[in-house]
Parts: C-alpha cells; structure tokens; sequence
C-alpha cells in the first residue's frame, strides 16, 4: 500500500483548520517547527511515525483519518459540529433566532 502524502498534508491542514489551530499551535503543541508543520502540510516533508503520532495528539485525530481519510463517525460528526458552531459564529441574532427554529422543527418532525 502506498501511501498518499500529499493528502496527508492536506488531511492535517484541513483539521487543524476545524480547530481554528494555527501552524504555530501545531508546532507547539508536538515540539516540531512552524516550517516542519508547513513542509509536511505541503507535501515537502514525510513524516516519521513518531511525528505523526505527535501530530495526531495536537489534532485530536487518528492515524487512520491522517493516512487512509477513514474516519470513525464520532470524529466525522465532530467536524460538522465544529463547521456549523464556526458558521454561526457569522449569524446576527435575527438569523440565530430563525436557525434556532429550523432546528427545533427538524427535532420535532423527527427527520
């Protein structure tokens, strides 16, 4: 099995966005570089196994998510948890109110 280290990168970039963590965060967090982070994320660096492992720590992912793209359905809905808190942090109160409503019909129509 190859292993694709391009989508790694941007595995890792994309997470670490849904966290609203920086490269910097990254690097603090595993003991690695800011540019060690930004080679990686852009396909100029393989990582070791003990990196990545760091990596998934400061992440909060697996090693299955980051090599193969396989997520379990927990992490799968904690991303969209997370996209849909970061979009609302956009609403007005007007919206907020109406999306509040949408997703009290949703609950109640059970779909």
């Amino acid at each position: 099995m190859n292993i694709d280290y391009k989508a790694l990168g941007e595995r890792i970039a994309k997470r670490r966005k849904v966290l609203n963590l920086t490269q910097d965060d990254v690097a603090e967090a595993t003991g690695l570089s800011n540019n060690y982070i930004s080679n990686i994320e852009n396909n100029h660096s393989i990582p070791s196994i003990d990196t990545l492992l760091k990596i998934c720590e400061a992440i909060d992912t697996t090693p299955n998510y980051l090599l193969l793209g396989i997520t379990s359905r927990t992490d799968a809905e904690e991303d969209l948890r997370s996209q849909i808190n970061e979009r609302l942090k956009l609403c007005d109160q007007k919206k907020l109110k109406l999306i509040e409503r949408f997703v009290s019909w949703v609950i109640d129509e059970d779909i």
